[in-house]
């Protein structure tokens, strides 16, 4: 299983939110850079980057840091936040991304999701962010009456190969990832199935190793990395 340290850029820094809740973020580092270095040097094998003033605002907001932070570490990156037109995606590509995350307008505008899954295929993910089961939109501040099950689903029949499923209620809590929900999800596809949000102890990874549905291939991790509750080298350990 695929460990990704996060990197959540909002105002230049790297930060954390609790729940999505713009009002409850916690700065750790005044450049992204530096948590991509960190994690990178610790042995990260792939980063997860999100704009999250781009997630507000619906177009990429801190472009200049993405290019910085690909341009800083070996290994590979995927970034999302506020990707709804191809002229997005391309600018994150340009960047350096090696996979680009849509949330919103894979369900708001099927034509884009359409057209970026024919130009770059498996280098396109799509995000599942659920509050109470039901998909949350537009930077988690709205709620939609589609479950993740759903939504999964109807997205895997039009191509969609690789989805990120957060559980909103534990994101930034470190009190454990919803195993549950995130199975009930990935055994609705075939298609390759990341975990957000909840992890905040070595034995949360060892669970979700444990009882994650195969095709469950990799877990994001935030502010637990930050905290240190453990290490990169730990996490990867705990999930071998």
């Amino acid at each position: 299983m695929i460990l990704y340290p996060a990197i959540d850029i909002r105002g230049g820094r790297a930060v954390r939110l609790v729940q999505g809740d713009y009002d409850r973020e916690t700065a750790y580092d005044a450049d992204p850079v530096d948590a991509a270095r960190r994690w990178a040097g610790e042995g990260a094998e792939f980063l997860h980057v999100v704009d999250l003033d781009g997630a507000k605002a619906g177009a990429p907001q801190n472009l200049e840091a993405v290019r910085r932070i690909a341009a800083a570490v070996d290994c590979p990156i995927q970034v999302g936040g506020g990707l709804r037109e191809m002229a997005s995606v391309d600018a994150v590509f340009e960047a350096g991304a090696a996979r680009v995350v849509i949330g919103t307008a894979a369900l708001r505008d099927p034509d884009f999701l359409s057209r970026a899954l024919v130009d770059r295929g498996d280098r396109i993910v799509v995000s599942i962010d659920t509050r109470g089961g039901r998909v949350s939109l537009h930077g988690w501040t709205e709620v939609s009456d589609l479950s993740g099950v759903r939504m999964a689903e109807a997205l895997a029949s039009v191509g969609v190969e690789r989805f990120l499923c957060t559980a909103i209620e534990v994101d930034g809590t470190m009190e454990g990832p919803a195993i549950d929900q995130l199975n009930e999800i990935a055994d609705a596809t075939s298609s390759q199935v990341m975990a957000s949000g909840g992890v905040g102890e070595l034995a949360h990874l060892e669970r979700l190793a444990e009882l994650g549905a195969s095709n469950v291939e990799g877990v994001i991790v935030g502010r637990a990395l930050y905290e240190r509750k453990f290490t990169v080298a730990e996490a990867l350990a705990a999930l071998t």
